[in-house]
């Protein structure tokens, strides 16, 4: 049976869910009751046993707690009573007013049938519990997307929004075609966000380009997802997807998780791709996974991609070998490295 509490299955499981969820829509032309969303199975089998009157009441118990605690065959999903911007498998962002948006669970775990026993809901409920204490502890700062509060009706969290859509879907679509001075400004920003929250002692342990979400006309980054993040006891359990992840090292999160991931972040902006990809998304399931049992094979030889003529390349090394303890000293060499942005003439 498969641990979803181990790291390493964190880090596959939004993947297995996704060929689950094909799975199921594809039996849904044969079943049903599967495409009633707002329903559980659950919910169904009690409402088919109805009044127990007349019937033997240690009977009719047992019958119910079997149904009540046998593992649901479909979590409930969550639907915002508002048009959904975005979506993954575990959440979706909807706006609520011009402005605000909110985070919602893709599933539910108010409703006792599912939250009580579903694994995936209840991942999903501690990955929300997670991030309010996070940005709680976190407050405001320029390079954090700004929290507002969490919403009941509809059930998240609310966020000032930002403008431009994430880092890693502007990459996507802008393939080549970057300034380099925004390439840089990025580095520095995205150095800044990780430099902040380890201030406040905060490990994100989760961070790939979709982490940072890009606003107003300037494209400032805004780091965001912290439902996976560790702060003293409190533990997302979650680590970085393969290739902004050093195999390597022990399966805990500390300073150097999101220092590593950083020189794949850097490496990522410079080249409009992810270390030892081409540009563009994964095509298929089977293909992201491919990527990542070769990216973490080349990395725990200690195999990185060269970055000779990138702008910043030794930090980006830097971060790869591990030479940095602290944010603080890769802001102190992008400085230097940064000085002269026209420099930067062979950014592919």
């Amino acid at each position: 049976m498969l641990n979803f509490t181990h790291p390493i299955r964190w880090r596959i499981w939004p993947t297995i869910f996704s060929l689950i969820s094909s799975f199921v829509r594809g039996l849904s032309q044969f079943l049903p009751y599967l495409d009633q969303p707002s329903r559980s199975l659950v919910d169904e089998d009690v409402e088919r046993r109805g009044d127990c009157k007349g019937t033997d009441r240690n009977t009719a118990t047992e019958e119910n707690e079997n149904v009540i605690f046998a593992e649901p065959s479909e979590p409930v999903a969550y639907e915002p009573p508002f048009e959904v911007l975005s979506q993954g498998s575990t959440a979706l962002v909807s706006r609520v007013r011009p402005g605000v948006v909110v985070k919602s669970p893709r599933f539910s775990w108010w409703h006792s049938s599912t939250g009580a026993t579903h694994k995936l809901v209840k991942d999903i409920q501690k990955s929300f519990s997670v991030e309010e204490q996070i940005y709680e502890i976190l407050g405001e700062h320029p390079r954090i997307v700004r929290f507002l509060g969490v919403s009941q009706d509809p059930r998240g969290l609310l966020f000032a929004e930002a403008s431009g859509g994430d880092l890693q879907a502007y990459i996507d679509q802008h393939v080549g075609t970057t300034d380099p001075a925004l390439r840089v400004k990025w580095c520095r920003e995205a150095a800044e966000a990780i430099h902040y929250i380890h201030q406040k002692g905060v490990i994100h342990s989760d961070l790939r380009p979709e982490s940072y979400l890009l606003h107003n006309e300037s494209l400032d980054l805004l780091l965001c997802d912290f439902g996976g993040s560790t702060s003293g006891n409190i533990d997302g359990g979650h680590l970085p997807d393969s290739g902004f992840f050093n195999p390597r090292n022990p399966w805990v999160s500390t300073k150097a998780t999101d220092i590593f991931s950083l020189g794949s972040i850097f490496y990522t902006i410079m080249t409009d791709h992810w270390p030892y990809r081409s540009p563009g998304p994964f095509t298929s399931v089977e293909d992201k996974l491919a990527y990542g049992d070769m990216v973490d094979e080349l990395f725990s030889l200690n195999k990185f991609p060269s970055t000779d003529g990138l702008l910043g390349g030794s930090v980006i090394q830097g971060c790869w070998m591990e030479r940095y303890d602290e944010v603080e000293e890769i802001l102190h060499d992008q400085d230097s490295s940064f000085k002269d942005c026209s420099a930067a003439t062979n950014i592919t």
